[in-house]
């Protein structure tokens, strides 16, 4: 027992070594972790689209008409930056992507108000980006809200203050988001990122250690030292380093990402290590697995990273998995980000407890155990074709002297 925990060692200090002294190796694994989290996070630290600029078209000009794009303007999500005298100027300007929304007065805005008609406020966004159209559509959406008090109040006489008051707002709502209380882009998205980009780190990482061993060891997926005799020792040994480096780069995202950029932090330490231990075991022999497909250092930039963007999309968090095709669904069930997004978003964001995020921790280690079962199989694969190719080789080489005495 002894022996296989010294041999295990062994092999560790060896991939450690390898790895820190491959630099790109160290780009994927250190600098890829650190540098990521921050570059997203000064992305989308704003939030929300404030101020989009936006075009009126005023066919009414009338006092209510000037009135409404006065109130549009004083939203946070809206700038009058042109009044524009038709809709062909505003057009313009929308093609020359000078303004992202044109809200269009009809001319019949203000007679239709005194006929006690129902009128309409024309919108036109620019789709290019969702966020235009959730920041012009709500803010046009409160200040129709906030114009129709005022115009009820009118039509339904003068009464007391209080009367006023309570025709102003018969009913009133209180708004109260939960768990991202600003409605926030970066609320949203940097929580499952994070996950994402442990995971594709790790892949990253893991394949080029391949691709690099590959080119040394002649196309072996490890040195022929008597140390790689065993599948399991050569798993174990080899997912220490990766593991260690991996579990301070998770609490530097639970902790310091998390903090610096105002994120959604209700979490439980405790919670978190315990399920990001499970996390980082089954991304780390997944890419095990995977790199068994890798013969290049480069390989594993064209496989790994143009998975990204369908890892995200899949794994239920950006599009609900209810609405996903069934296939991709059982898809997403065989990537550890999948269920590591979610984990991370309900502790973090929400504040879940430990039997909240059971189900996905025991999916995780259900991962974790497959996908360790594949990767010793491989290697164990690997080191009898390796055994088969020494033999026919000493066969080979003994012939050879035989026939020369």
């Amino acid at each position: 027992m002894l022996q296989k925990f010294l041999r295990i060692i062994s092999i560790a200090g060896h991939e450690l070594y390898e790895i820190m002294h491959d630099h790109g190796v160290l780009t994927f694994i250190l600098f890829l972790p650190l540098a990521y989290p921050l570059v997203y996070g000064f992305i989308y630290h704003t939030e929300v689209m404030m101020d989009v600029p936006t075009a009126v078209v005023d066919d009414s000009k009338s006092r209510i008409a000037r009135d409404f794009a006065h109130r549009l303007d004083a939203t946070q999500g809206v700038k009058v930056v042109q009044l524009c005298t038709a809709m062909d100027e505003a057009e313009e300007l929308m093609r020359q992507m000078k303004v992202f929304a044109i809200v269009h007065i009809p001319e019949s805005f203000e007679r239709d108000i005194h006929g006690e008609r129902q009128t309409r406020i024309g919108l036109y966004i620019n789709m290019a980006s969702s966020l235009y159209y959730k920041s012009v559509a709500l803010a046009a959406n409160m200040t129709v809200l906030d114009m129709n008090k005022d115009i009820s109040i009118n039509y339904l006489g003068a009464g007391t203050k209080q009367q006023n008051k309570v025709m102003r707002q018969p009913v009133r709502y209180y708004y109260t988001p939960l768990y991202n209380t600003q409605s926030g882009f970066a609320a949203f998205i940097m929580p499952p990122v994070l996950m994402l980009i442990l995971q594709q780190t790790l892949l990253l990482g893991i394949g080029m250690s391949m691709g690099r061993a590959r080119e040394t060891y002649r196309r072996n997926m490890h040195t022929l030292h008597q140390l790689y005799q065993h599948p399991v020792e050569i798993i174990i040994g080899k997912c220490i380093p990766y593991f260690a480096l991996y579990l301070i780069m998770a609490v530097y995202m639970f902790t310091f990402v998390t903090r610096f950029f105002g994120l959604p932090s209700l979490g439980d330490y405790l919670t978190y290590l315990v399920v990001i231990v499970p996390y980082l075991l089954a991304c780390i022999f997944m890419g095990t697995v995977l790199s068994c497909l890798v013969y290049r250092r480069e390989d594993c930039i064209m496989i790994f990273v143009s998975l990204s963007v369908p890892m995200l999309f899949v794994s239920g968090v950006i599009w609900p998995a209810s609405h996903e095709p069934a296939f991709w669904r059982y898809v997403s069930y065989c990537l550890p980000s999948t269920f590591g997004m979610h984990a991370y978003v309900r502790i973090q964001g929400m504040g879940s407890s430990f039997a909240d995020v059971y189900p996905e921790f025991r999916a995780l280690w259900i991962q974790a155990i497959v996908y360790f079962v594949i990767a010793c199989l491989l290697y164990r694969w690997r080191l009898s074709l390796i055994k088969k190719k020494l033999i026919t080789l000493f066969e080979g080489d003994y012939e050879n002297e035989r026939l020369l005495i």
